[in-house]
Parts: structure tokens; sequence; C-alpha cells
């Protein structure tokens, strides 16, 4: 088997693996509060990455994890976090998934932004049409329009804005410490939501093991991903990160009974080619310097 066909195999198994885990945790938030289940999955993903820096023989605290552009990569990890798990929790799995594939067009835009990258008309127009699918599933002013997703929109923001500063930050930290920071991030967003709803039910035994597979299988997925980009051309793997789309829509239906609208579907499409030839068009462009 080839490198990119590992490479490949991973990336499907990673985004497999990220829509199980969105829908485990929007099953929970049927029965619980939403920042309580937040504040959990925060607790186990923390001790977990602890034992693993620990066993390792690594420091649990790094220098790198302070800093300006760690605390803006937080902040931007806070907000996507908080409002994706919002939109998990208020609307259906398939639309807040599709919103989510709009991340690379952001990031993007945003490195035109901010970073002083330049990007060809090509590519311009491509995050015009992007934008434009995000839209006709947000379908604002029209009847469909559901106000909770802008919740989507704003977490797809965030991980744009927590992608961007990842790219502006020295290479100090190891992968289990940016772990580490990302669930604590994750521990402060439940938390903050919990005292803002004030709610707490209890949890039953099962409910509280649903929590626990949640991090397995969220660990399981970001270890799959990173295996996923260490293998062959990152140009030929890449795509197939938008096969987290077709596992969410495969899902909604099957566990919670969504039926995505034509609107929805035609958005989500969209977003994904165009993501797809911004990939490409940008590694044409990396590939003629």
């Amino acid at each position: 088997m080839s490198e990119n066909m590992r490479g490949s195999l991973f990336m499907i198994l990673a985004m497999a693996a990220f829509s199980v885990e969105d829908m485990l945790f929007k099953s929970l938030t049927q029965a619980l509060p939403t920042g309580q289940v937040l504040t959990l999955f925060g607790v186990f993903g923390t001790c977990t990455f602890a034992v693993l820096l620990f066993g390792s023989g690594q420091s649990i605290w790094h220098r790198g994890m302070i800093g300006r552009i760690m605390a803006v990569r937080s902040l931007c990890e806070l907000a996507g976090r908080l409002f994706f798990a919002l939109a998990l929790a208020l609307t259906p799995l398939s639309s807040a998934s599709a919103i989510l594939q709009a991340t690379p067009l952001f990031v993007t835009l945003g490195a035109v932004l901010f970073l002083g990258q330049t990007v060809g008309w090509r590519r311009w127009v491509a995050m015009s049409v992007g934008f434009g699918g995000v839209l006709l599933i947000l379908r604002p002013g029209l009847e469909g329009f559901q106000p909770e997703s802008i919740f989507a929109l704003l977490g797809t923001l965030g991980f744009a804005g927590r992608d961007l500063a990842t790219r502006a930050s020295a290479p100090a930290l190891g992968d289990h410490h940016l772990g580490l920071v990302g669930f604590l991030v994750l521990f402060v967003a439940g938390l903050t939501l919990w005292m803002i709803d004030g709610r707490t039910a209890p949890m039953s035994a099962p409910e509280l093991g649903t929590v626990g597979v949640v991090t397995i299988v969220g660990l399981f997925a970001y270890s799959a991903l990173t295996k996923a980009m260490r293998k062959g051309d990152v140009a030929v793997i890449a795509p197939f990160r938008y096969t987290r789309l077709l596992f969410a829509i495969v899902l909604g239906i099957a566990v919670f009974g969504e039926r995505p609208d034509l609107l929805t579907l035609i958005g989500g499409a969209v977003i994904v080619g165009t993501g797809i030839f911004t990939l490409v068009r940008q590694n044409a462009e990396r590939a003629k310097r």
C-alpha cells in the first residue's frame, strides 16, 4: 500500500471518528445541559493528555503554553469549542457539520487579511462561491432560517482563528501539549456555559461512561489525523477531510432521524467543492515556487 493510500485511509478514519464524537456529544446534550457535558469532556481530555505526557517522561507544563500567540489561539479555540458545541446541541448534525467544512475557506481569507498571504483570482472566486454555500445552509431572511445555526458559523470562525494562530506560532509545543491546552480550553468553555445556564442534571453511569467514550473517540480521531498528515502527499490526502460531512449526514439520518433538505445538501456540496478547489490551487501555487 502506498503512503498516499495509507494517509488517505487514516484521514477517512479520523473524519469518521470526529463524526461519531459529534454524534455522541449531541446525544448527551439531549438529556443533559450542554455546559455540563462540555465541562466533563474537558476534564476527561485534560487528564488523559496529562497522563500521556507523564507517561512519555515529559513535563506537563511547558513555557510555550504562554505568550501572545498562544493567548490568541486559546481564545479562538474557546470560541470555536463553545459555539460549535451549542450548534451540535441545538441544530441538526448534518447542517452544523456542513457549515464547519467552510473552515479552510475562512483560514485562507484570514491568511490574506492578517498574514499577508496573496491568492489569485480563482481562489477569490472559489471563496466567494463557498461563502454562498454557507448562506444556502443558513438562508438568513428566508422561511427555513434557524437562528441557532449562527452558532455553527461562529464556531467555524473560532476554529479558523485557532488554525491561523497555530500557523503563526513557533513550533515550541508538541502534539500532546497542544492537546492538553485544547482540552483545558474546552473545560473553560464548558464551565462558562454551565455557569451561564445554571442547570445541573444528575448523570447515570451509562451517561458518564459515554463521556469517557467521547473522549477516547476524540483522541483516536486526533491520532489518526496526525498520522494522516505525516504520510504521503498532503495535496492528495487533505481533500479526504471533507468525508466528515458524508459521515455526519449518514449519522444524522440514522441516529437522529434528520432529513437534510435540498438547500442544505446543495450548500454542503458547494462548500466541499470550493474547499477542494482551494486546496488544489494552493498546492499548485506552492509547486511553482
